[in-house]
C-alpha cells in the first residue's frame, strides 16, 4: 500500500500564500487564530481579497504574535489564586 498522495499543492497559486500553519485555534479573548495570526474575517475572506490587502494583511501579522503568547493561567494560576 503506497502513502497517499500530498495534495497541498492543489492550492498553490499565483499569488501572496496564505499564511496558515494548519494549527487552526482561535484564541477565546484575542478572536485570532493561534496559528496564523489572522482574524476570523480574515480567513474567511482571504480568497476573496486583493493583493495588496493580502500584504497589508502579512505585514501587521509579526505585531499580533504577543496578544496569544501570553499564558491564560493554568495550573500555576490556580494555586497563585487558591491561595
Amino acid at each position: 500500500m503506497s502513502a497517499p498522495e500530498n495534495t497541498d499543492n492543489i492550492w498553490k497559486r499565483a499569488e501572496i500564500e496564505s499564511p496558515c500553519v494548519k494549527v487552526c485555534v482561535v484564541h477565546p479573548e484575542e478572536r485570532i487564530c493561534i496559528g496564523c495570526l489572522r482574524t476570523l474575517d480574515e480567513i474567511g475572506g482571504w480568497s476573496r481579497m486583493t493583493p495588496e490587502a493580502r500584504k497589508a494583511v502579512m505585514a501587521e501579522l509579526p505585531s499580533r504574535k504577543g496578544r496569544v503568547a501570553k499564558r491564560r493561567g493554568g495550573r500555576a494560576a490556580r494555586l497563585e489564586r487558591d491561595q
